[in-house]
């Protein structure tokens, strides 16, 4: 820790203004896990603390949300590896599954489907239970309104050069659900680039609605490409404390392509020519680190980033690179 309290002397903690967005989703996890509004309050003090402690301590978002995780558990007397988000999971990735055929179609008959599959899949992020209150995602109007969400980073050409001299792609996972959207985008890459080993990354242990390796057996993408472990207990991927296996992964692969805001955030500090980012942008907090309009779509490669809109600038590059001090996760 002595490192740490060396490198962050210009600290400022994870920003004020994600700190009602880590609250609301904490009240959120707790009604999923259909708490008592004793038990509610008593997680979110958690929370609180979490975040006062954060502004003192090299403390994430993503960690704090895993701490909250694992009190709501523990109020629920399950054990570490329950999912409270289980029966809005399976929700996600059976209506996913009914929409994948249309989808499919529409690439398909695209004149590019290469770029159609990778909007698809980028839209697919809106399935993100972290970043909407309890109750308020409707699933089949997200769905059907996929195609009519623009791009408003493209960094396509770069994200083919790429591909085209690359013989490895970590493709990082992010929501359950999404994850269909993935394979449909995975297909063709795999036609369009068939030299690609392609391995994709999701999360050790259920958070949130992330996508794990049960979510990846029961939608089948573990058939379609290699499937591993990630090791990230968090809503994200704070590097230092994924596996071993996948941090040699990480910096062995040729291209990694990182899903949703959550990676986004966390491997942000990371970022480089061989990251492309693939999300859709859901806070205004994020819009203005981006340069993005809130709700848009973003294929970003990681050199592209300015370090202006890098949520380290506000720390004067302080943040030691397992992660940032975001939070819309």
């Amino acid at each position: 820790m002595g490192k740490y309290k060396e490198e962050n002397k210009h600290f400022v903690g994870i920003a004020p203004d994600c700190h009602p967005c880590i609250i609301n989703q904490t009240v959120s996890a707790a009604r999923f896990a259909n708490l008592t509004e004793e038990q509610t309050r008593r997680i979110v003090a958690i929370a609180e603390a979490g975040l006062a402690e954060s502004k003192t301590t090299p403390l994430l978002a993503q960690h704090v949300i895993r701490r909250v995780a694992d009190a709501i558990i523990r109020e629920c007397g399950e054990s570490q590896d329950f999912d409270i988000y289980a029966e809005v999971k399976e929700k996600s990735n059976q209506l996913a599954l009914l929409y994948a055929e249309r989808f499919q179609r529409e690439i398909d008959s695209s004149e590019s489907p290469f770029e159609t599959g990778l909007q698809i899949a980028a839209a697919g992020n809106i399935i993100d239970f972290g970043a909407k209150s309890h109750g308020d995602l409707d699933l089949d109007r997200e769905l059907n309104s996929l195609n009519d969400v623009p791009f408003d980073c493209y960094d396509i050409e770069p994200f083919k050069e790429a591909l085209a001299g690359a013989s490895t792609l970590l493709y990082i996972c992010d929501n359950s659900g999404e994850i269909v959207f993935d394979m449909l985008f995975i297909k063709e890459l795999q036609r369009a680039y068939p030299q690609l080993q392609i391995v994709a990354a999701v999360r050790d242990r259920p958070i949130i609605n992330d996508a794990t390796l049960v979510d990846a057996q029961i939608v089948g993408l573990d058939r379609l490409v290699t499937t591993i472990s990630s090791g990230s207990a968090y809503p994200g991927t704070v590097l230092p404390e994924t596996s071993e296996t996948f941090q040699e992964m990480f910096t062995g692969t040729d291209v990694i392509l990182s899903k949703g805001q959550g990676n986004f955030e966390t491997l942000l500090p990371l970022a480089s020519e061989q990251i492309f980012f693939l999300l859709r942008i859901k806070c205004d907090y994020m819009a203005g680190l981006s340069k993005v309009k809130k709700d848009s779509l973003v294929l970003m490669q990681g050199s592209g980033i300015k370090k202006s809109h890098s949520p380290l600038a506000s720390s004067s590059s302080t943040r030691s690179s397992s992660g940032s001090n975001t939070c819309c996760i």
